[in-house]
């Protein structure tokens, strides 16, 4: 070796590895060779991601030797991952050739690892952009449910949350980028979801056990709703809507805006939302002459707004910011009033109260803190940080005086941290903590105080073998609950006898003027494990499985409950508790973790005009807890109206009182299936067909309340350059799989349908769009909702909006 090659040999020893580093350079086109503008390329394994410009070109730069795993995605087309192996300190050249799906493939966020609907082995969905805009309505679950697997509790309109696969509740975990929402919707249908779909950029939908990312409180799901509120980049844009609905006066205006320099960007966005008690349709067996009034459900009217402020510091490893959010909403409780005078309309009972109505009175501040940083060293690629902090408040306005205040103080830590790639292994482990105080006061308190408390940590790998994507991961948590003052009073609680006779129960008062009060600590110790694998086993096509073992550890007021809960029509006992003739006291048993062991089986074709998404799920959930009927009735305090399944007949008058039921635990089994077909006819018309059914039940016999019915639909879209058309038709079949005092539900047709034409005035991009919803007028009663007899789905409905882009 002479000099020269010695002198060069010690440089490059000393010259940091950017200096040295190659670039991978190429072009991204279609089937037609034409170049794909706006394609993003990703390097796995790291934050590099870089776009196309309008000739197809991109340029990946700073790279060193060795294997590089690239992802390409682009609207309408399915996504590409290509293997490229950088060697001898030489630039690499390629071009990518995407092929056309008519599914569309978008990444999700609620991961650290890269998940889409085409790619992953657990089956997830995103709804975002022109579909999101066309299907958010005032509550969450109402927004999600045309997605497969997704269905609604719907609770009159003003409230409703997710229902995945037959489960809901606790076992549904709703975030906000990623951090929990912390409202107290998880307790009662009748408790609002505190996030706004109107000013989201996607939500995503993680379907089955989700407890390795997020928890054992995702063991049935998670819904991730994302929104830009700490902005990542500075590049300025944004959007406005304005909206009128005719089946309730709803007024919606809403935007959402980011700017920046080069080094800090900023965010904000605000909505608000009005409406009246919604209108129903008229039954079939009402004459002509009462066919031509209007009803409606009493209570069902909405007064919300809110607003969010972000910033971010952007540099070049990444970005932190924090973002503030205020949350307000006022809404009726249907069927929660306090009247005297009330009356039914024929079989359907539509509630008419002479009395005030019950409403609820929301407020949330939300403080969010966001940040990433790229270290890109040998050992280490990222971190991710997300960190939040909630208050919470709702309160039940009766008679214009606060009777029931619910609390939630929720901290929150989440630290992702990634490493480099490691004999072509991706992942990493996350840190995750949470602490939520939650508090309810008042007359219907069914709940004591308590603290729930976890830390959790979790590893997560994925590795391409060939045509196979294997996943891994594993998680613990501990969870403790503590609760120094559960209550248990003494309770007249008694059964109805044949004849309807009056239960003599004098002497039960004399003794329920006392109550024992306890000192609760629970600890639990979840642990979930997950693994999964995708095989393309030919171009186009993949199969994916994915089985896991997920824990739960019950919630507080699963355990520690004993009131009236109004929401649901019923005087719930928590697991904590036993019976023996109306006598409660502590239960003997051992209180265990909730496991559900689960498997998923998926069959996908990614590309070409036809593209399709077959599901098979079965899922065993061991010590399932849930509500049982003791056959017990105790007073509820108040006269209440519900019209719910709860309901008996009885020649006195039992209005003020609630069936007992009690939180057990049983062995039960959820399986079914999820299909969607996606056919491009043409570049302008596509069909969509889905269909989706889960069966639960009892391992040892019976049905599980309140599970979706089969169900399956079309959507036929014709879209040109500014003029895009839909028309949406649903089936839901009869449910007739009932529990225990449950009552069949008919099934039902919807059709929706909606149109808009994008133009431009004054350089702003409008988009004037008209829709419409259960245009035959149908009655249709949601078998999910503990209101099906009172509140059924509103009748026909007329949406008139204009969009602005910016």
């Amino acid at each position: 070796m002479n000099n020269i090659s010695r002198v060069a040999v010690v440089i490059a020893a000393l010259l940091p590895a950017s200096v040295l580093a190659q670039s991978i350079k190429g072009v991204v086109l279609n089937n037609q060779g034409k170049a794909v503008a706006n394609a993003t390329v990703d390097l796995e394994g790291s934050d590099q991601k870089v776009t196309t410009n309008d000739k197809g070109e991109f340029e990946i730069s700073g790279l060193n030797n060795g294997l590089k795993e690239l992802h390409i995605s682009a609207p309408g087309y399915a996504h590409l991952h290509r293997d490229i192996t950088l060697a001898n300190d030489q630039d690499h050249t390629t071009t990518f050739n995407l092929k056309r799906s008519p599914i569309e493939v978008i990444d999700i966020e609620a991961t650290p690892i890269h998940m889409s609907a085409m790619e992953s082995a657990s089956p997830v969905s995103v709804l975002s952009g022109e579909q999101l805009r066309r299907q958010q309505a005032s509550t969450l679950g109402d927004s999600l449910e045309k997605l497969p697997g997704v269905n609604t509790n719907f609770h009159a309109k003003v409230a409703s949350t997710p229902v995945i696969r037959g489960l809901s509740g606790p076992r549904v975990l709703i975030t906000q980028n990623g951090l929990d929402v912390s409202d107290v919707s998880r307790v009662g249908p009748d408790h609002s979801v505190a996030s706004e779909a109107s000013t989201a950029q996607q939500i995503e939908v993680l379907r089955g056990p989700a407890t390795l990312f997020y928890g054992s409180g995702a063991i049935g799901g998670v819904v991730n709703v994302v929104d830009s509120r700490v902005p990542t980049d500075s590049t300025t844009r944004g959007e406005w809507n304005l909206e009128h609905n005719s089946v309730d006066e709803q007024k919606i205006a809403s935007f959402n805006a980011t700017t920046g320099t080069e080094s800090f960007a900023f965010y904000a966005d605000a909505f608000w939302r009005e409406s009246d008690d919604y209108e129903v349709p008229v039954a079939a067996d009402i004459d002509d002459t009462e066919r031509s009034s209007k009803y409606v459900v009493e209570n069902s009217n909405e007064d919300s707004d809110g607003f969010t402020v972000g910033t971010s510091y952007l540099f070049e490893q990444g970005y932190v910011g924090v973002a503030v959010e205020q949350f307000n909403r006022q809404y009726g409780i249907p069927g929660h009033t306090h009247g005297e005078e009330e009356h039914e309309e024929h079989d359907h009972e539509e509630v008419h109260s002479e009395e005030e109505a019950v409403f609820a009175d929301l407020e949330q501040t939300k403080i969010q803190l966001l940040g990433e940083y790229n270290i890109d060293s040998e050992w280490l690629s990222k971190i991710n940080l997300r960190a939040g902090h909630t208050d919470y408040e709702h309160a039940e306005i009766e008679h214009g005086a606060v009777g029931t205040t619910f609390k939630n103080e929720t901290n929150e830590l989440r630290v992702d941290i990634l490493h480099s790639q490691f004999d072509e292994w991706n992942g990493g482990v996350s840190f995750h903590y949470k602490k939520s105080d939650v508090e309810a006061q008042g007359s219907e308190a069914f709940t004591p105080p308590s603290v729930t408390e976890s830390i959790a940590f979790a590893i997560m790998e994925e590795k391409h073998f060939g045509d196979f994507l294997v996943q891994l991961g594993g998680r613990v948590e501990r969870v403790t609950i503590d609760a120094n003052n559960v209550l248990l009073p003494e309770i007249d609680a008694h059964a109805h006898d044949e004849e309807g006779d009056e239960h003599d129960h004098d002497h039960e008062h004399e003794e329920s003027n006392y109550t024992r009060v306890f000192d609760v600590a629970q600890e639990f110790t979840p642990v979930s494990l997950s693994t999964g694998v995708v095989w393309d086993f030919t171009p186009g096509y993949n199969l994916g499985l994915s089985v896991s073992r997920s824990e739960r550890a019950p919630s507080a007021s699963e355990l520690l409950s004993f009131g009236p809960h109004i929401g649901t029509a019923t005087y719930e006992v928590g697991a904590l508790f036993d019976t023996h003739d109306g006598h409660f006291e502590l239960s003997q048993e051992a209180l265990d973790l909730e496991t559900a062991n689960n498997i998923d089986l998926t069959f996908r074709k990614t590309e070409g005009d036809v593209g399709f998404i077959f599901n098979a799920f079965y899922n065993q959930v061991d010590n399932y807890y849930y509500q049982i009927n003791t056959g017990f009735y105790a007073e509820s305090g108040h006269d209440h109206d519900h019209g719910d399944e709860h309901n008996h007949e009885d020649e006195h008058d039992h209005s003020s009182e609630l069936p007992v039921y009690l939180f057990k635990t049983d062995d039960v089994v959820l399986h079914g299936f999820e299909a969607q077909v996606a056919w491009q006819l043409t570049d302008e018309l596509k069909i969509d067909l889905f269909s989706d059914y889960v069966r639960a039940r009892l391992k040892d016999g019976g049905d599980l309340p309140r599970t979706p019915p089969l169900r399956f639909g079309t959507e036929f879209s014709y879209q040109t350059e500014n003029l895009t058309a839909n028309i949406h038709v649903t089936r839901y079949q009869e449910q007739d799989r009932i529990a225990h005092e449950e009552t069949t539900t008919d099934g039902y047709t919807l059709v929706d349908a909606s149109i808009s034409y994008d133009l431009s005035v004054l350089n702003q991009d409008l988009s004037l769009y008209l829709k419409g919803t259960n245009l035959t007028d149908t009655e249709a009663r949601v078998h999910s909702s503990f209101l099906k007899n009172i509140a059924p789905r509103p009748g026909r409905s007329f949406a008139l909006g204009v969009r602005g882009y910016f």
